[in-house]
């Protein structure tokens, strides 16, 4: 009996881990596939610096971008488009003074690019930074404790030399079209994981997260034609528009508690 019984479990035990094999290798088959589909960025994103608002009075802020492709504006085609661009101006509206605009942030950058990326922003002195990072973290399968840390280093860094901090945690990837399960329920599960983990580096570090899981994914997934670009993977010019809405009264609310700008009604 005792023999048969540890033949069974034996078998069961074998039939779970060829199973647990056969989701990884398809997983792997999966993501290599969409490696092949999503085009490399053989161009960079619109150039979007530069002074912004130079019309309205008094000096101007200096504002920061870092992060990855979705913080670089990859896949618009004007820098008006991009989310730098789209912040800024709206922040220079209502701040009633220029936004003078520099943006570190690149084309697949992961969490571990961010001190490169800090060591830049810091040569200009910014008033307020944002910073969109975690997508690649989540797709490059990095440990995500280690991208939390390292985003929470680089909010600690900036706030060190006196630097307004706002991130936009990672948005849930399931709702990107070209995953499949198992990918997809992978990734959903890797991007909430990391977004709770920037949460809380963040918030530590003394700076503000905006939770893009809960206010751009809607949308996405609602009219995902409209939103992405071309190559599925990265938001289009209107998808941008979008973020850039979720992400503004977070932004200014969190400027306005640092005296960064006026009350609503102090506004010019």
């Amino acid at each position: 009996m005792t023999g048969l019984l540890g033949a069974v479990l034996g078998t069961a035990l074998g039939a779970v881990v060829a199973m647990a094999a056969g989701t990884v290798a398809v997983i792997i088959g999966q993501a290599r596939s969409v490696q092949r589909i999503v085009p490399i960025a053989m161009q960079p994103p619109p150039r979007a610096e530069g002074l912004i608002g130079s019309r309205l009075p008094g000096p101007p802020l200096t504002m920061t971008v870092l992060g990855d492709s979705f913080a670089a504006g990859y896949g618009a085609t004007r820098p008006r488009e991009t989310l730098g661009v789209l912040l800024a101006t709206a922040l220079a509206r209502r701040a009633g003074r220029p936004v003078r605009l520099h943006r570190p942030a690149f084309v697949g950058a992961m969490s571990s690019d961010l001190p490169h990326q800090v060591h830049i922003a810091l040569n200009q002195a910014p008033d307020v930074a944002i910073i969109f990072v975690g997508g690649n973290d989540v797709t490059r399968f990095a440990p995500l404790r280690v991208a939390a840390r390292h985003l929470g280093d680089a909010v600690g860094q900036l706030r060190a030399a006196g630097c307004h901090v706002i991130v936009g945690t990672c948005p849930d990837l399931k709702v990107l079209p070209p995953l499949r399960p198992p990918l997809r329920w992978l990734a959903a599960l890797r991007s909430r994981r990391l977004a709770a983990a920037q949460t809380a580096a963040v918030e530590a570090a003394g700076g503000y997260p905006i939770p893009l899981a809960q206010l751009l994914n809607p949308f996405f997934e609602a009219d995902p034609v409209r939103m992405f670009g071309a190559d599925r993977f990265h938001p289009s010019p209107e998808g941008y528009a979008r973020a850039a809405a979720v992400s503004l009264p977070p932004l200014l609310a969190a400027l306005r508690a640092e005296g960064v700008i006026p009350e609503p009604g102090g506004e010019r």
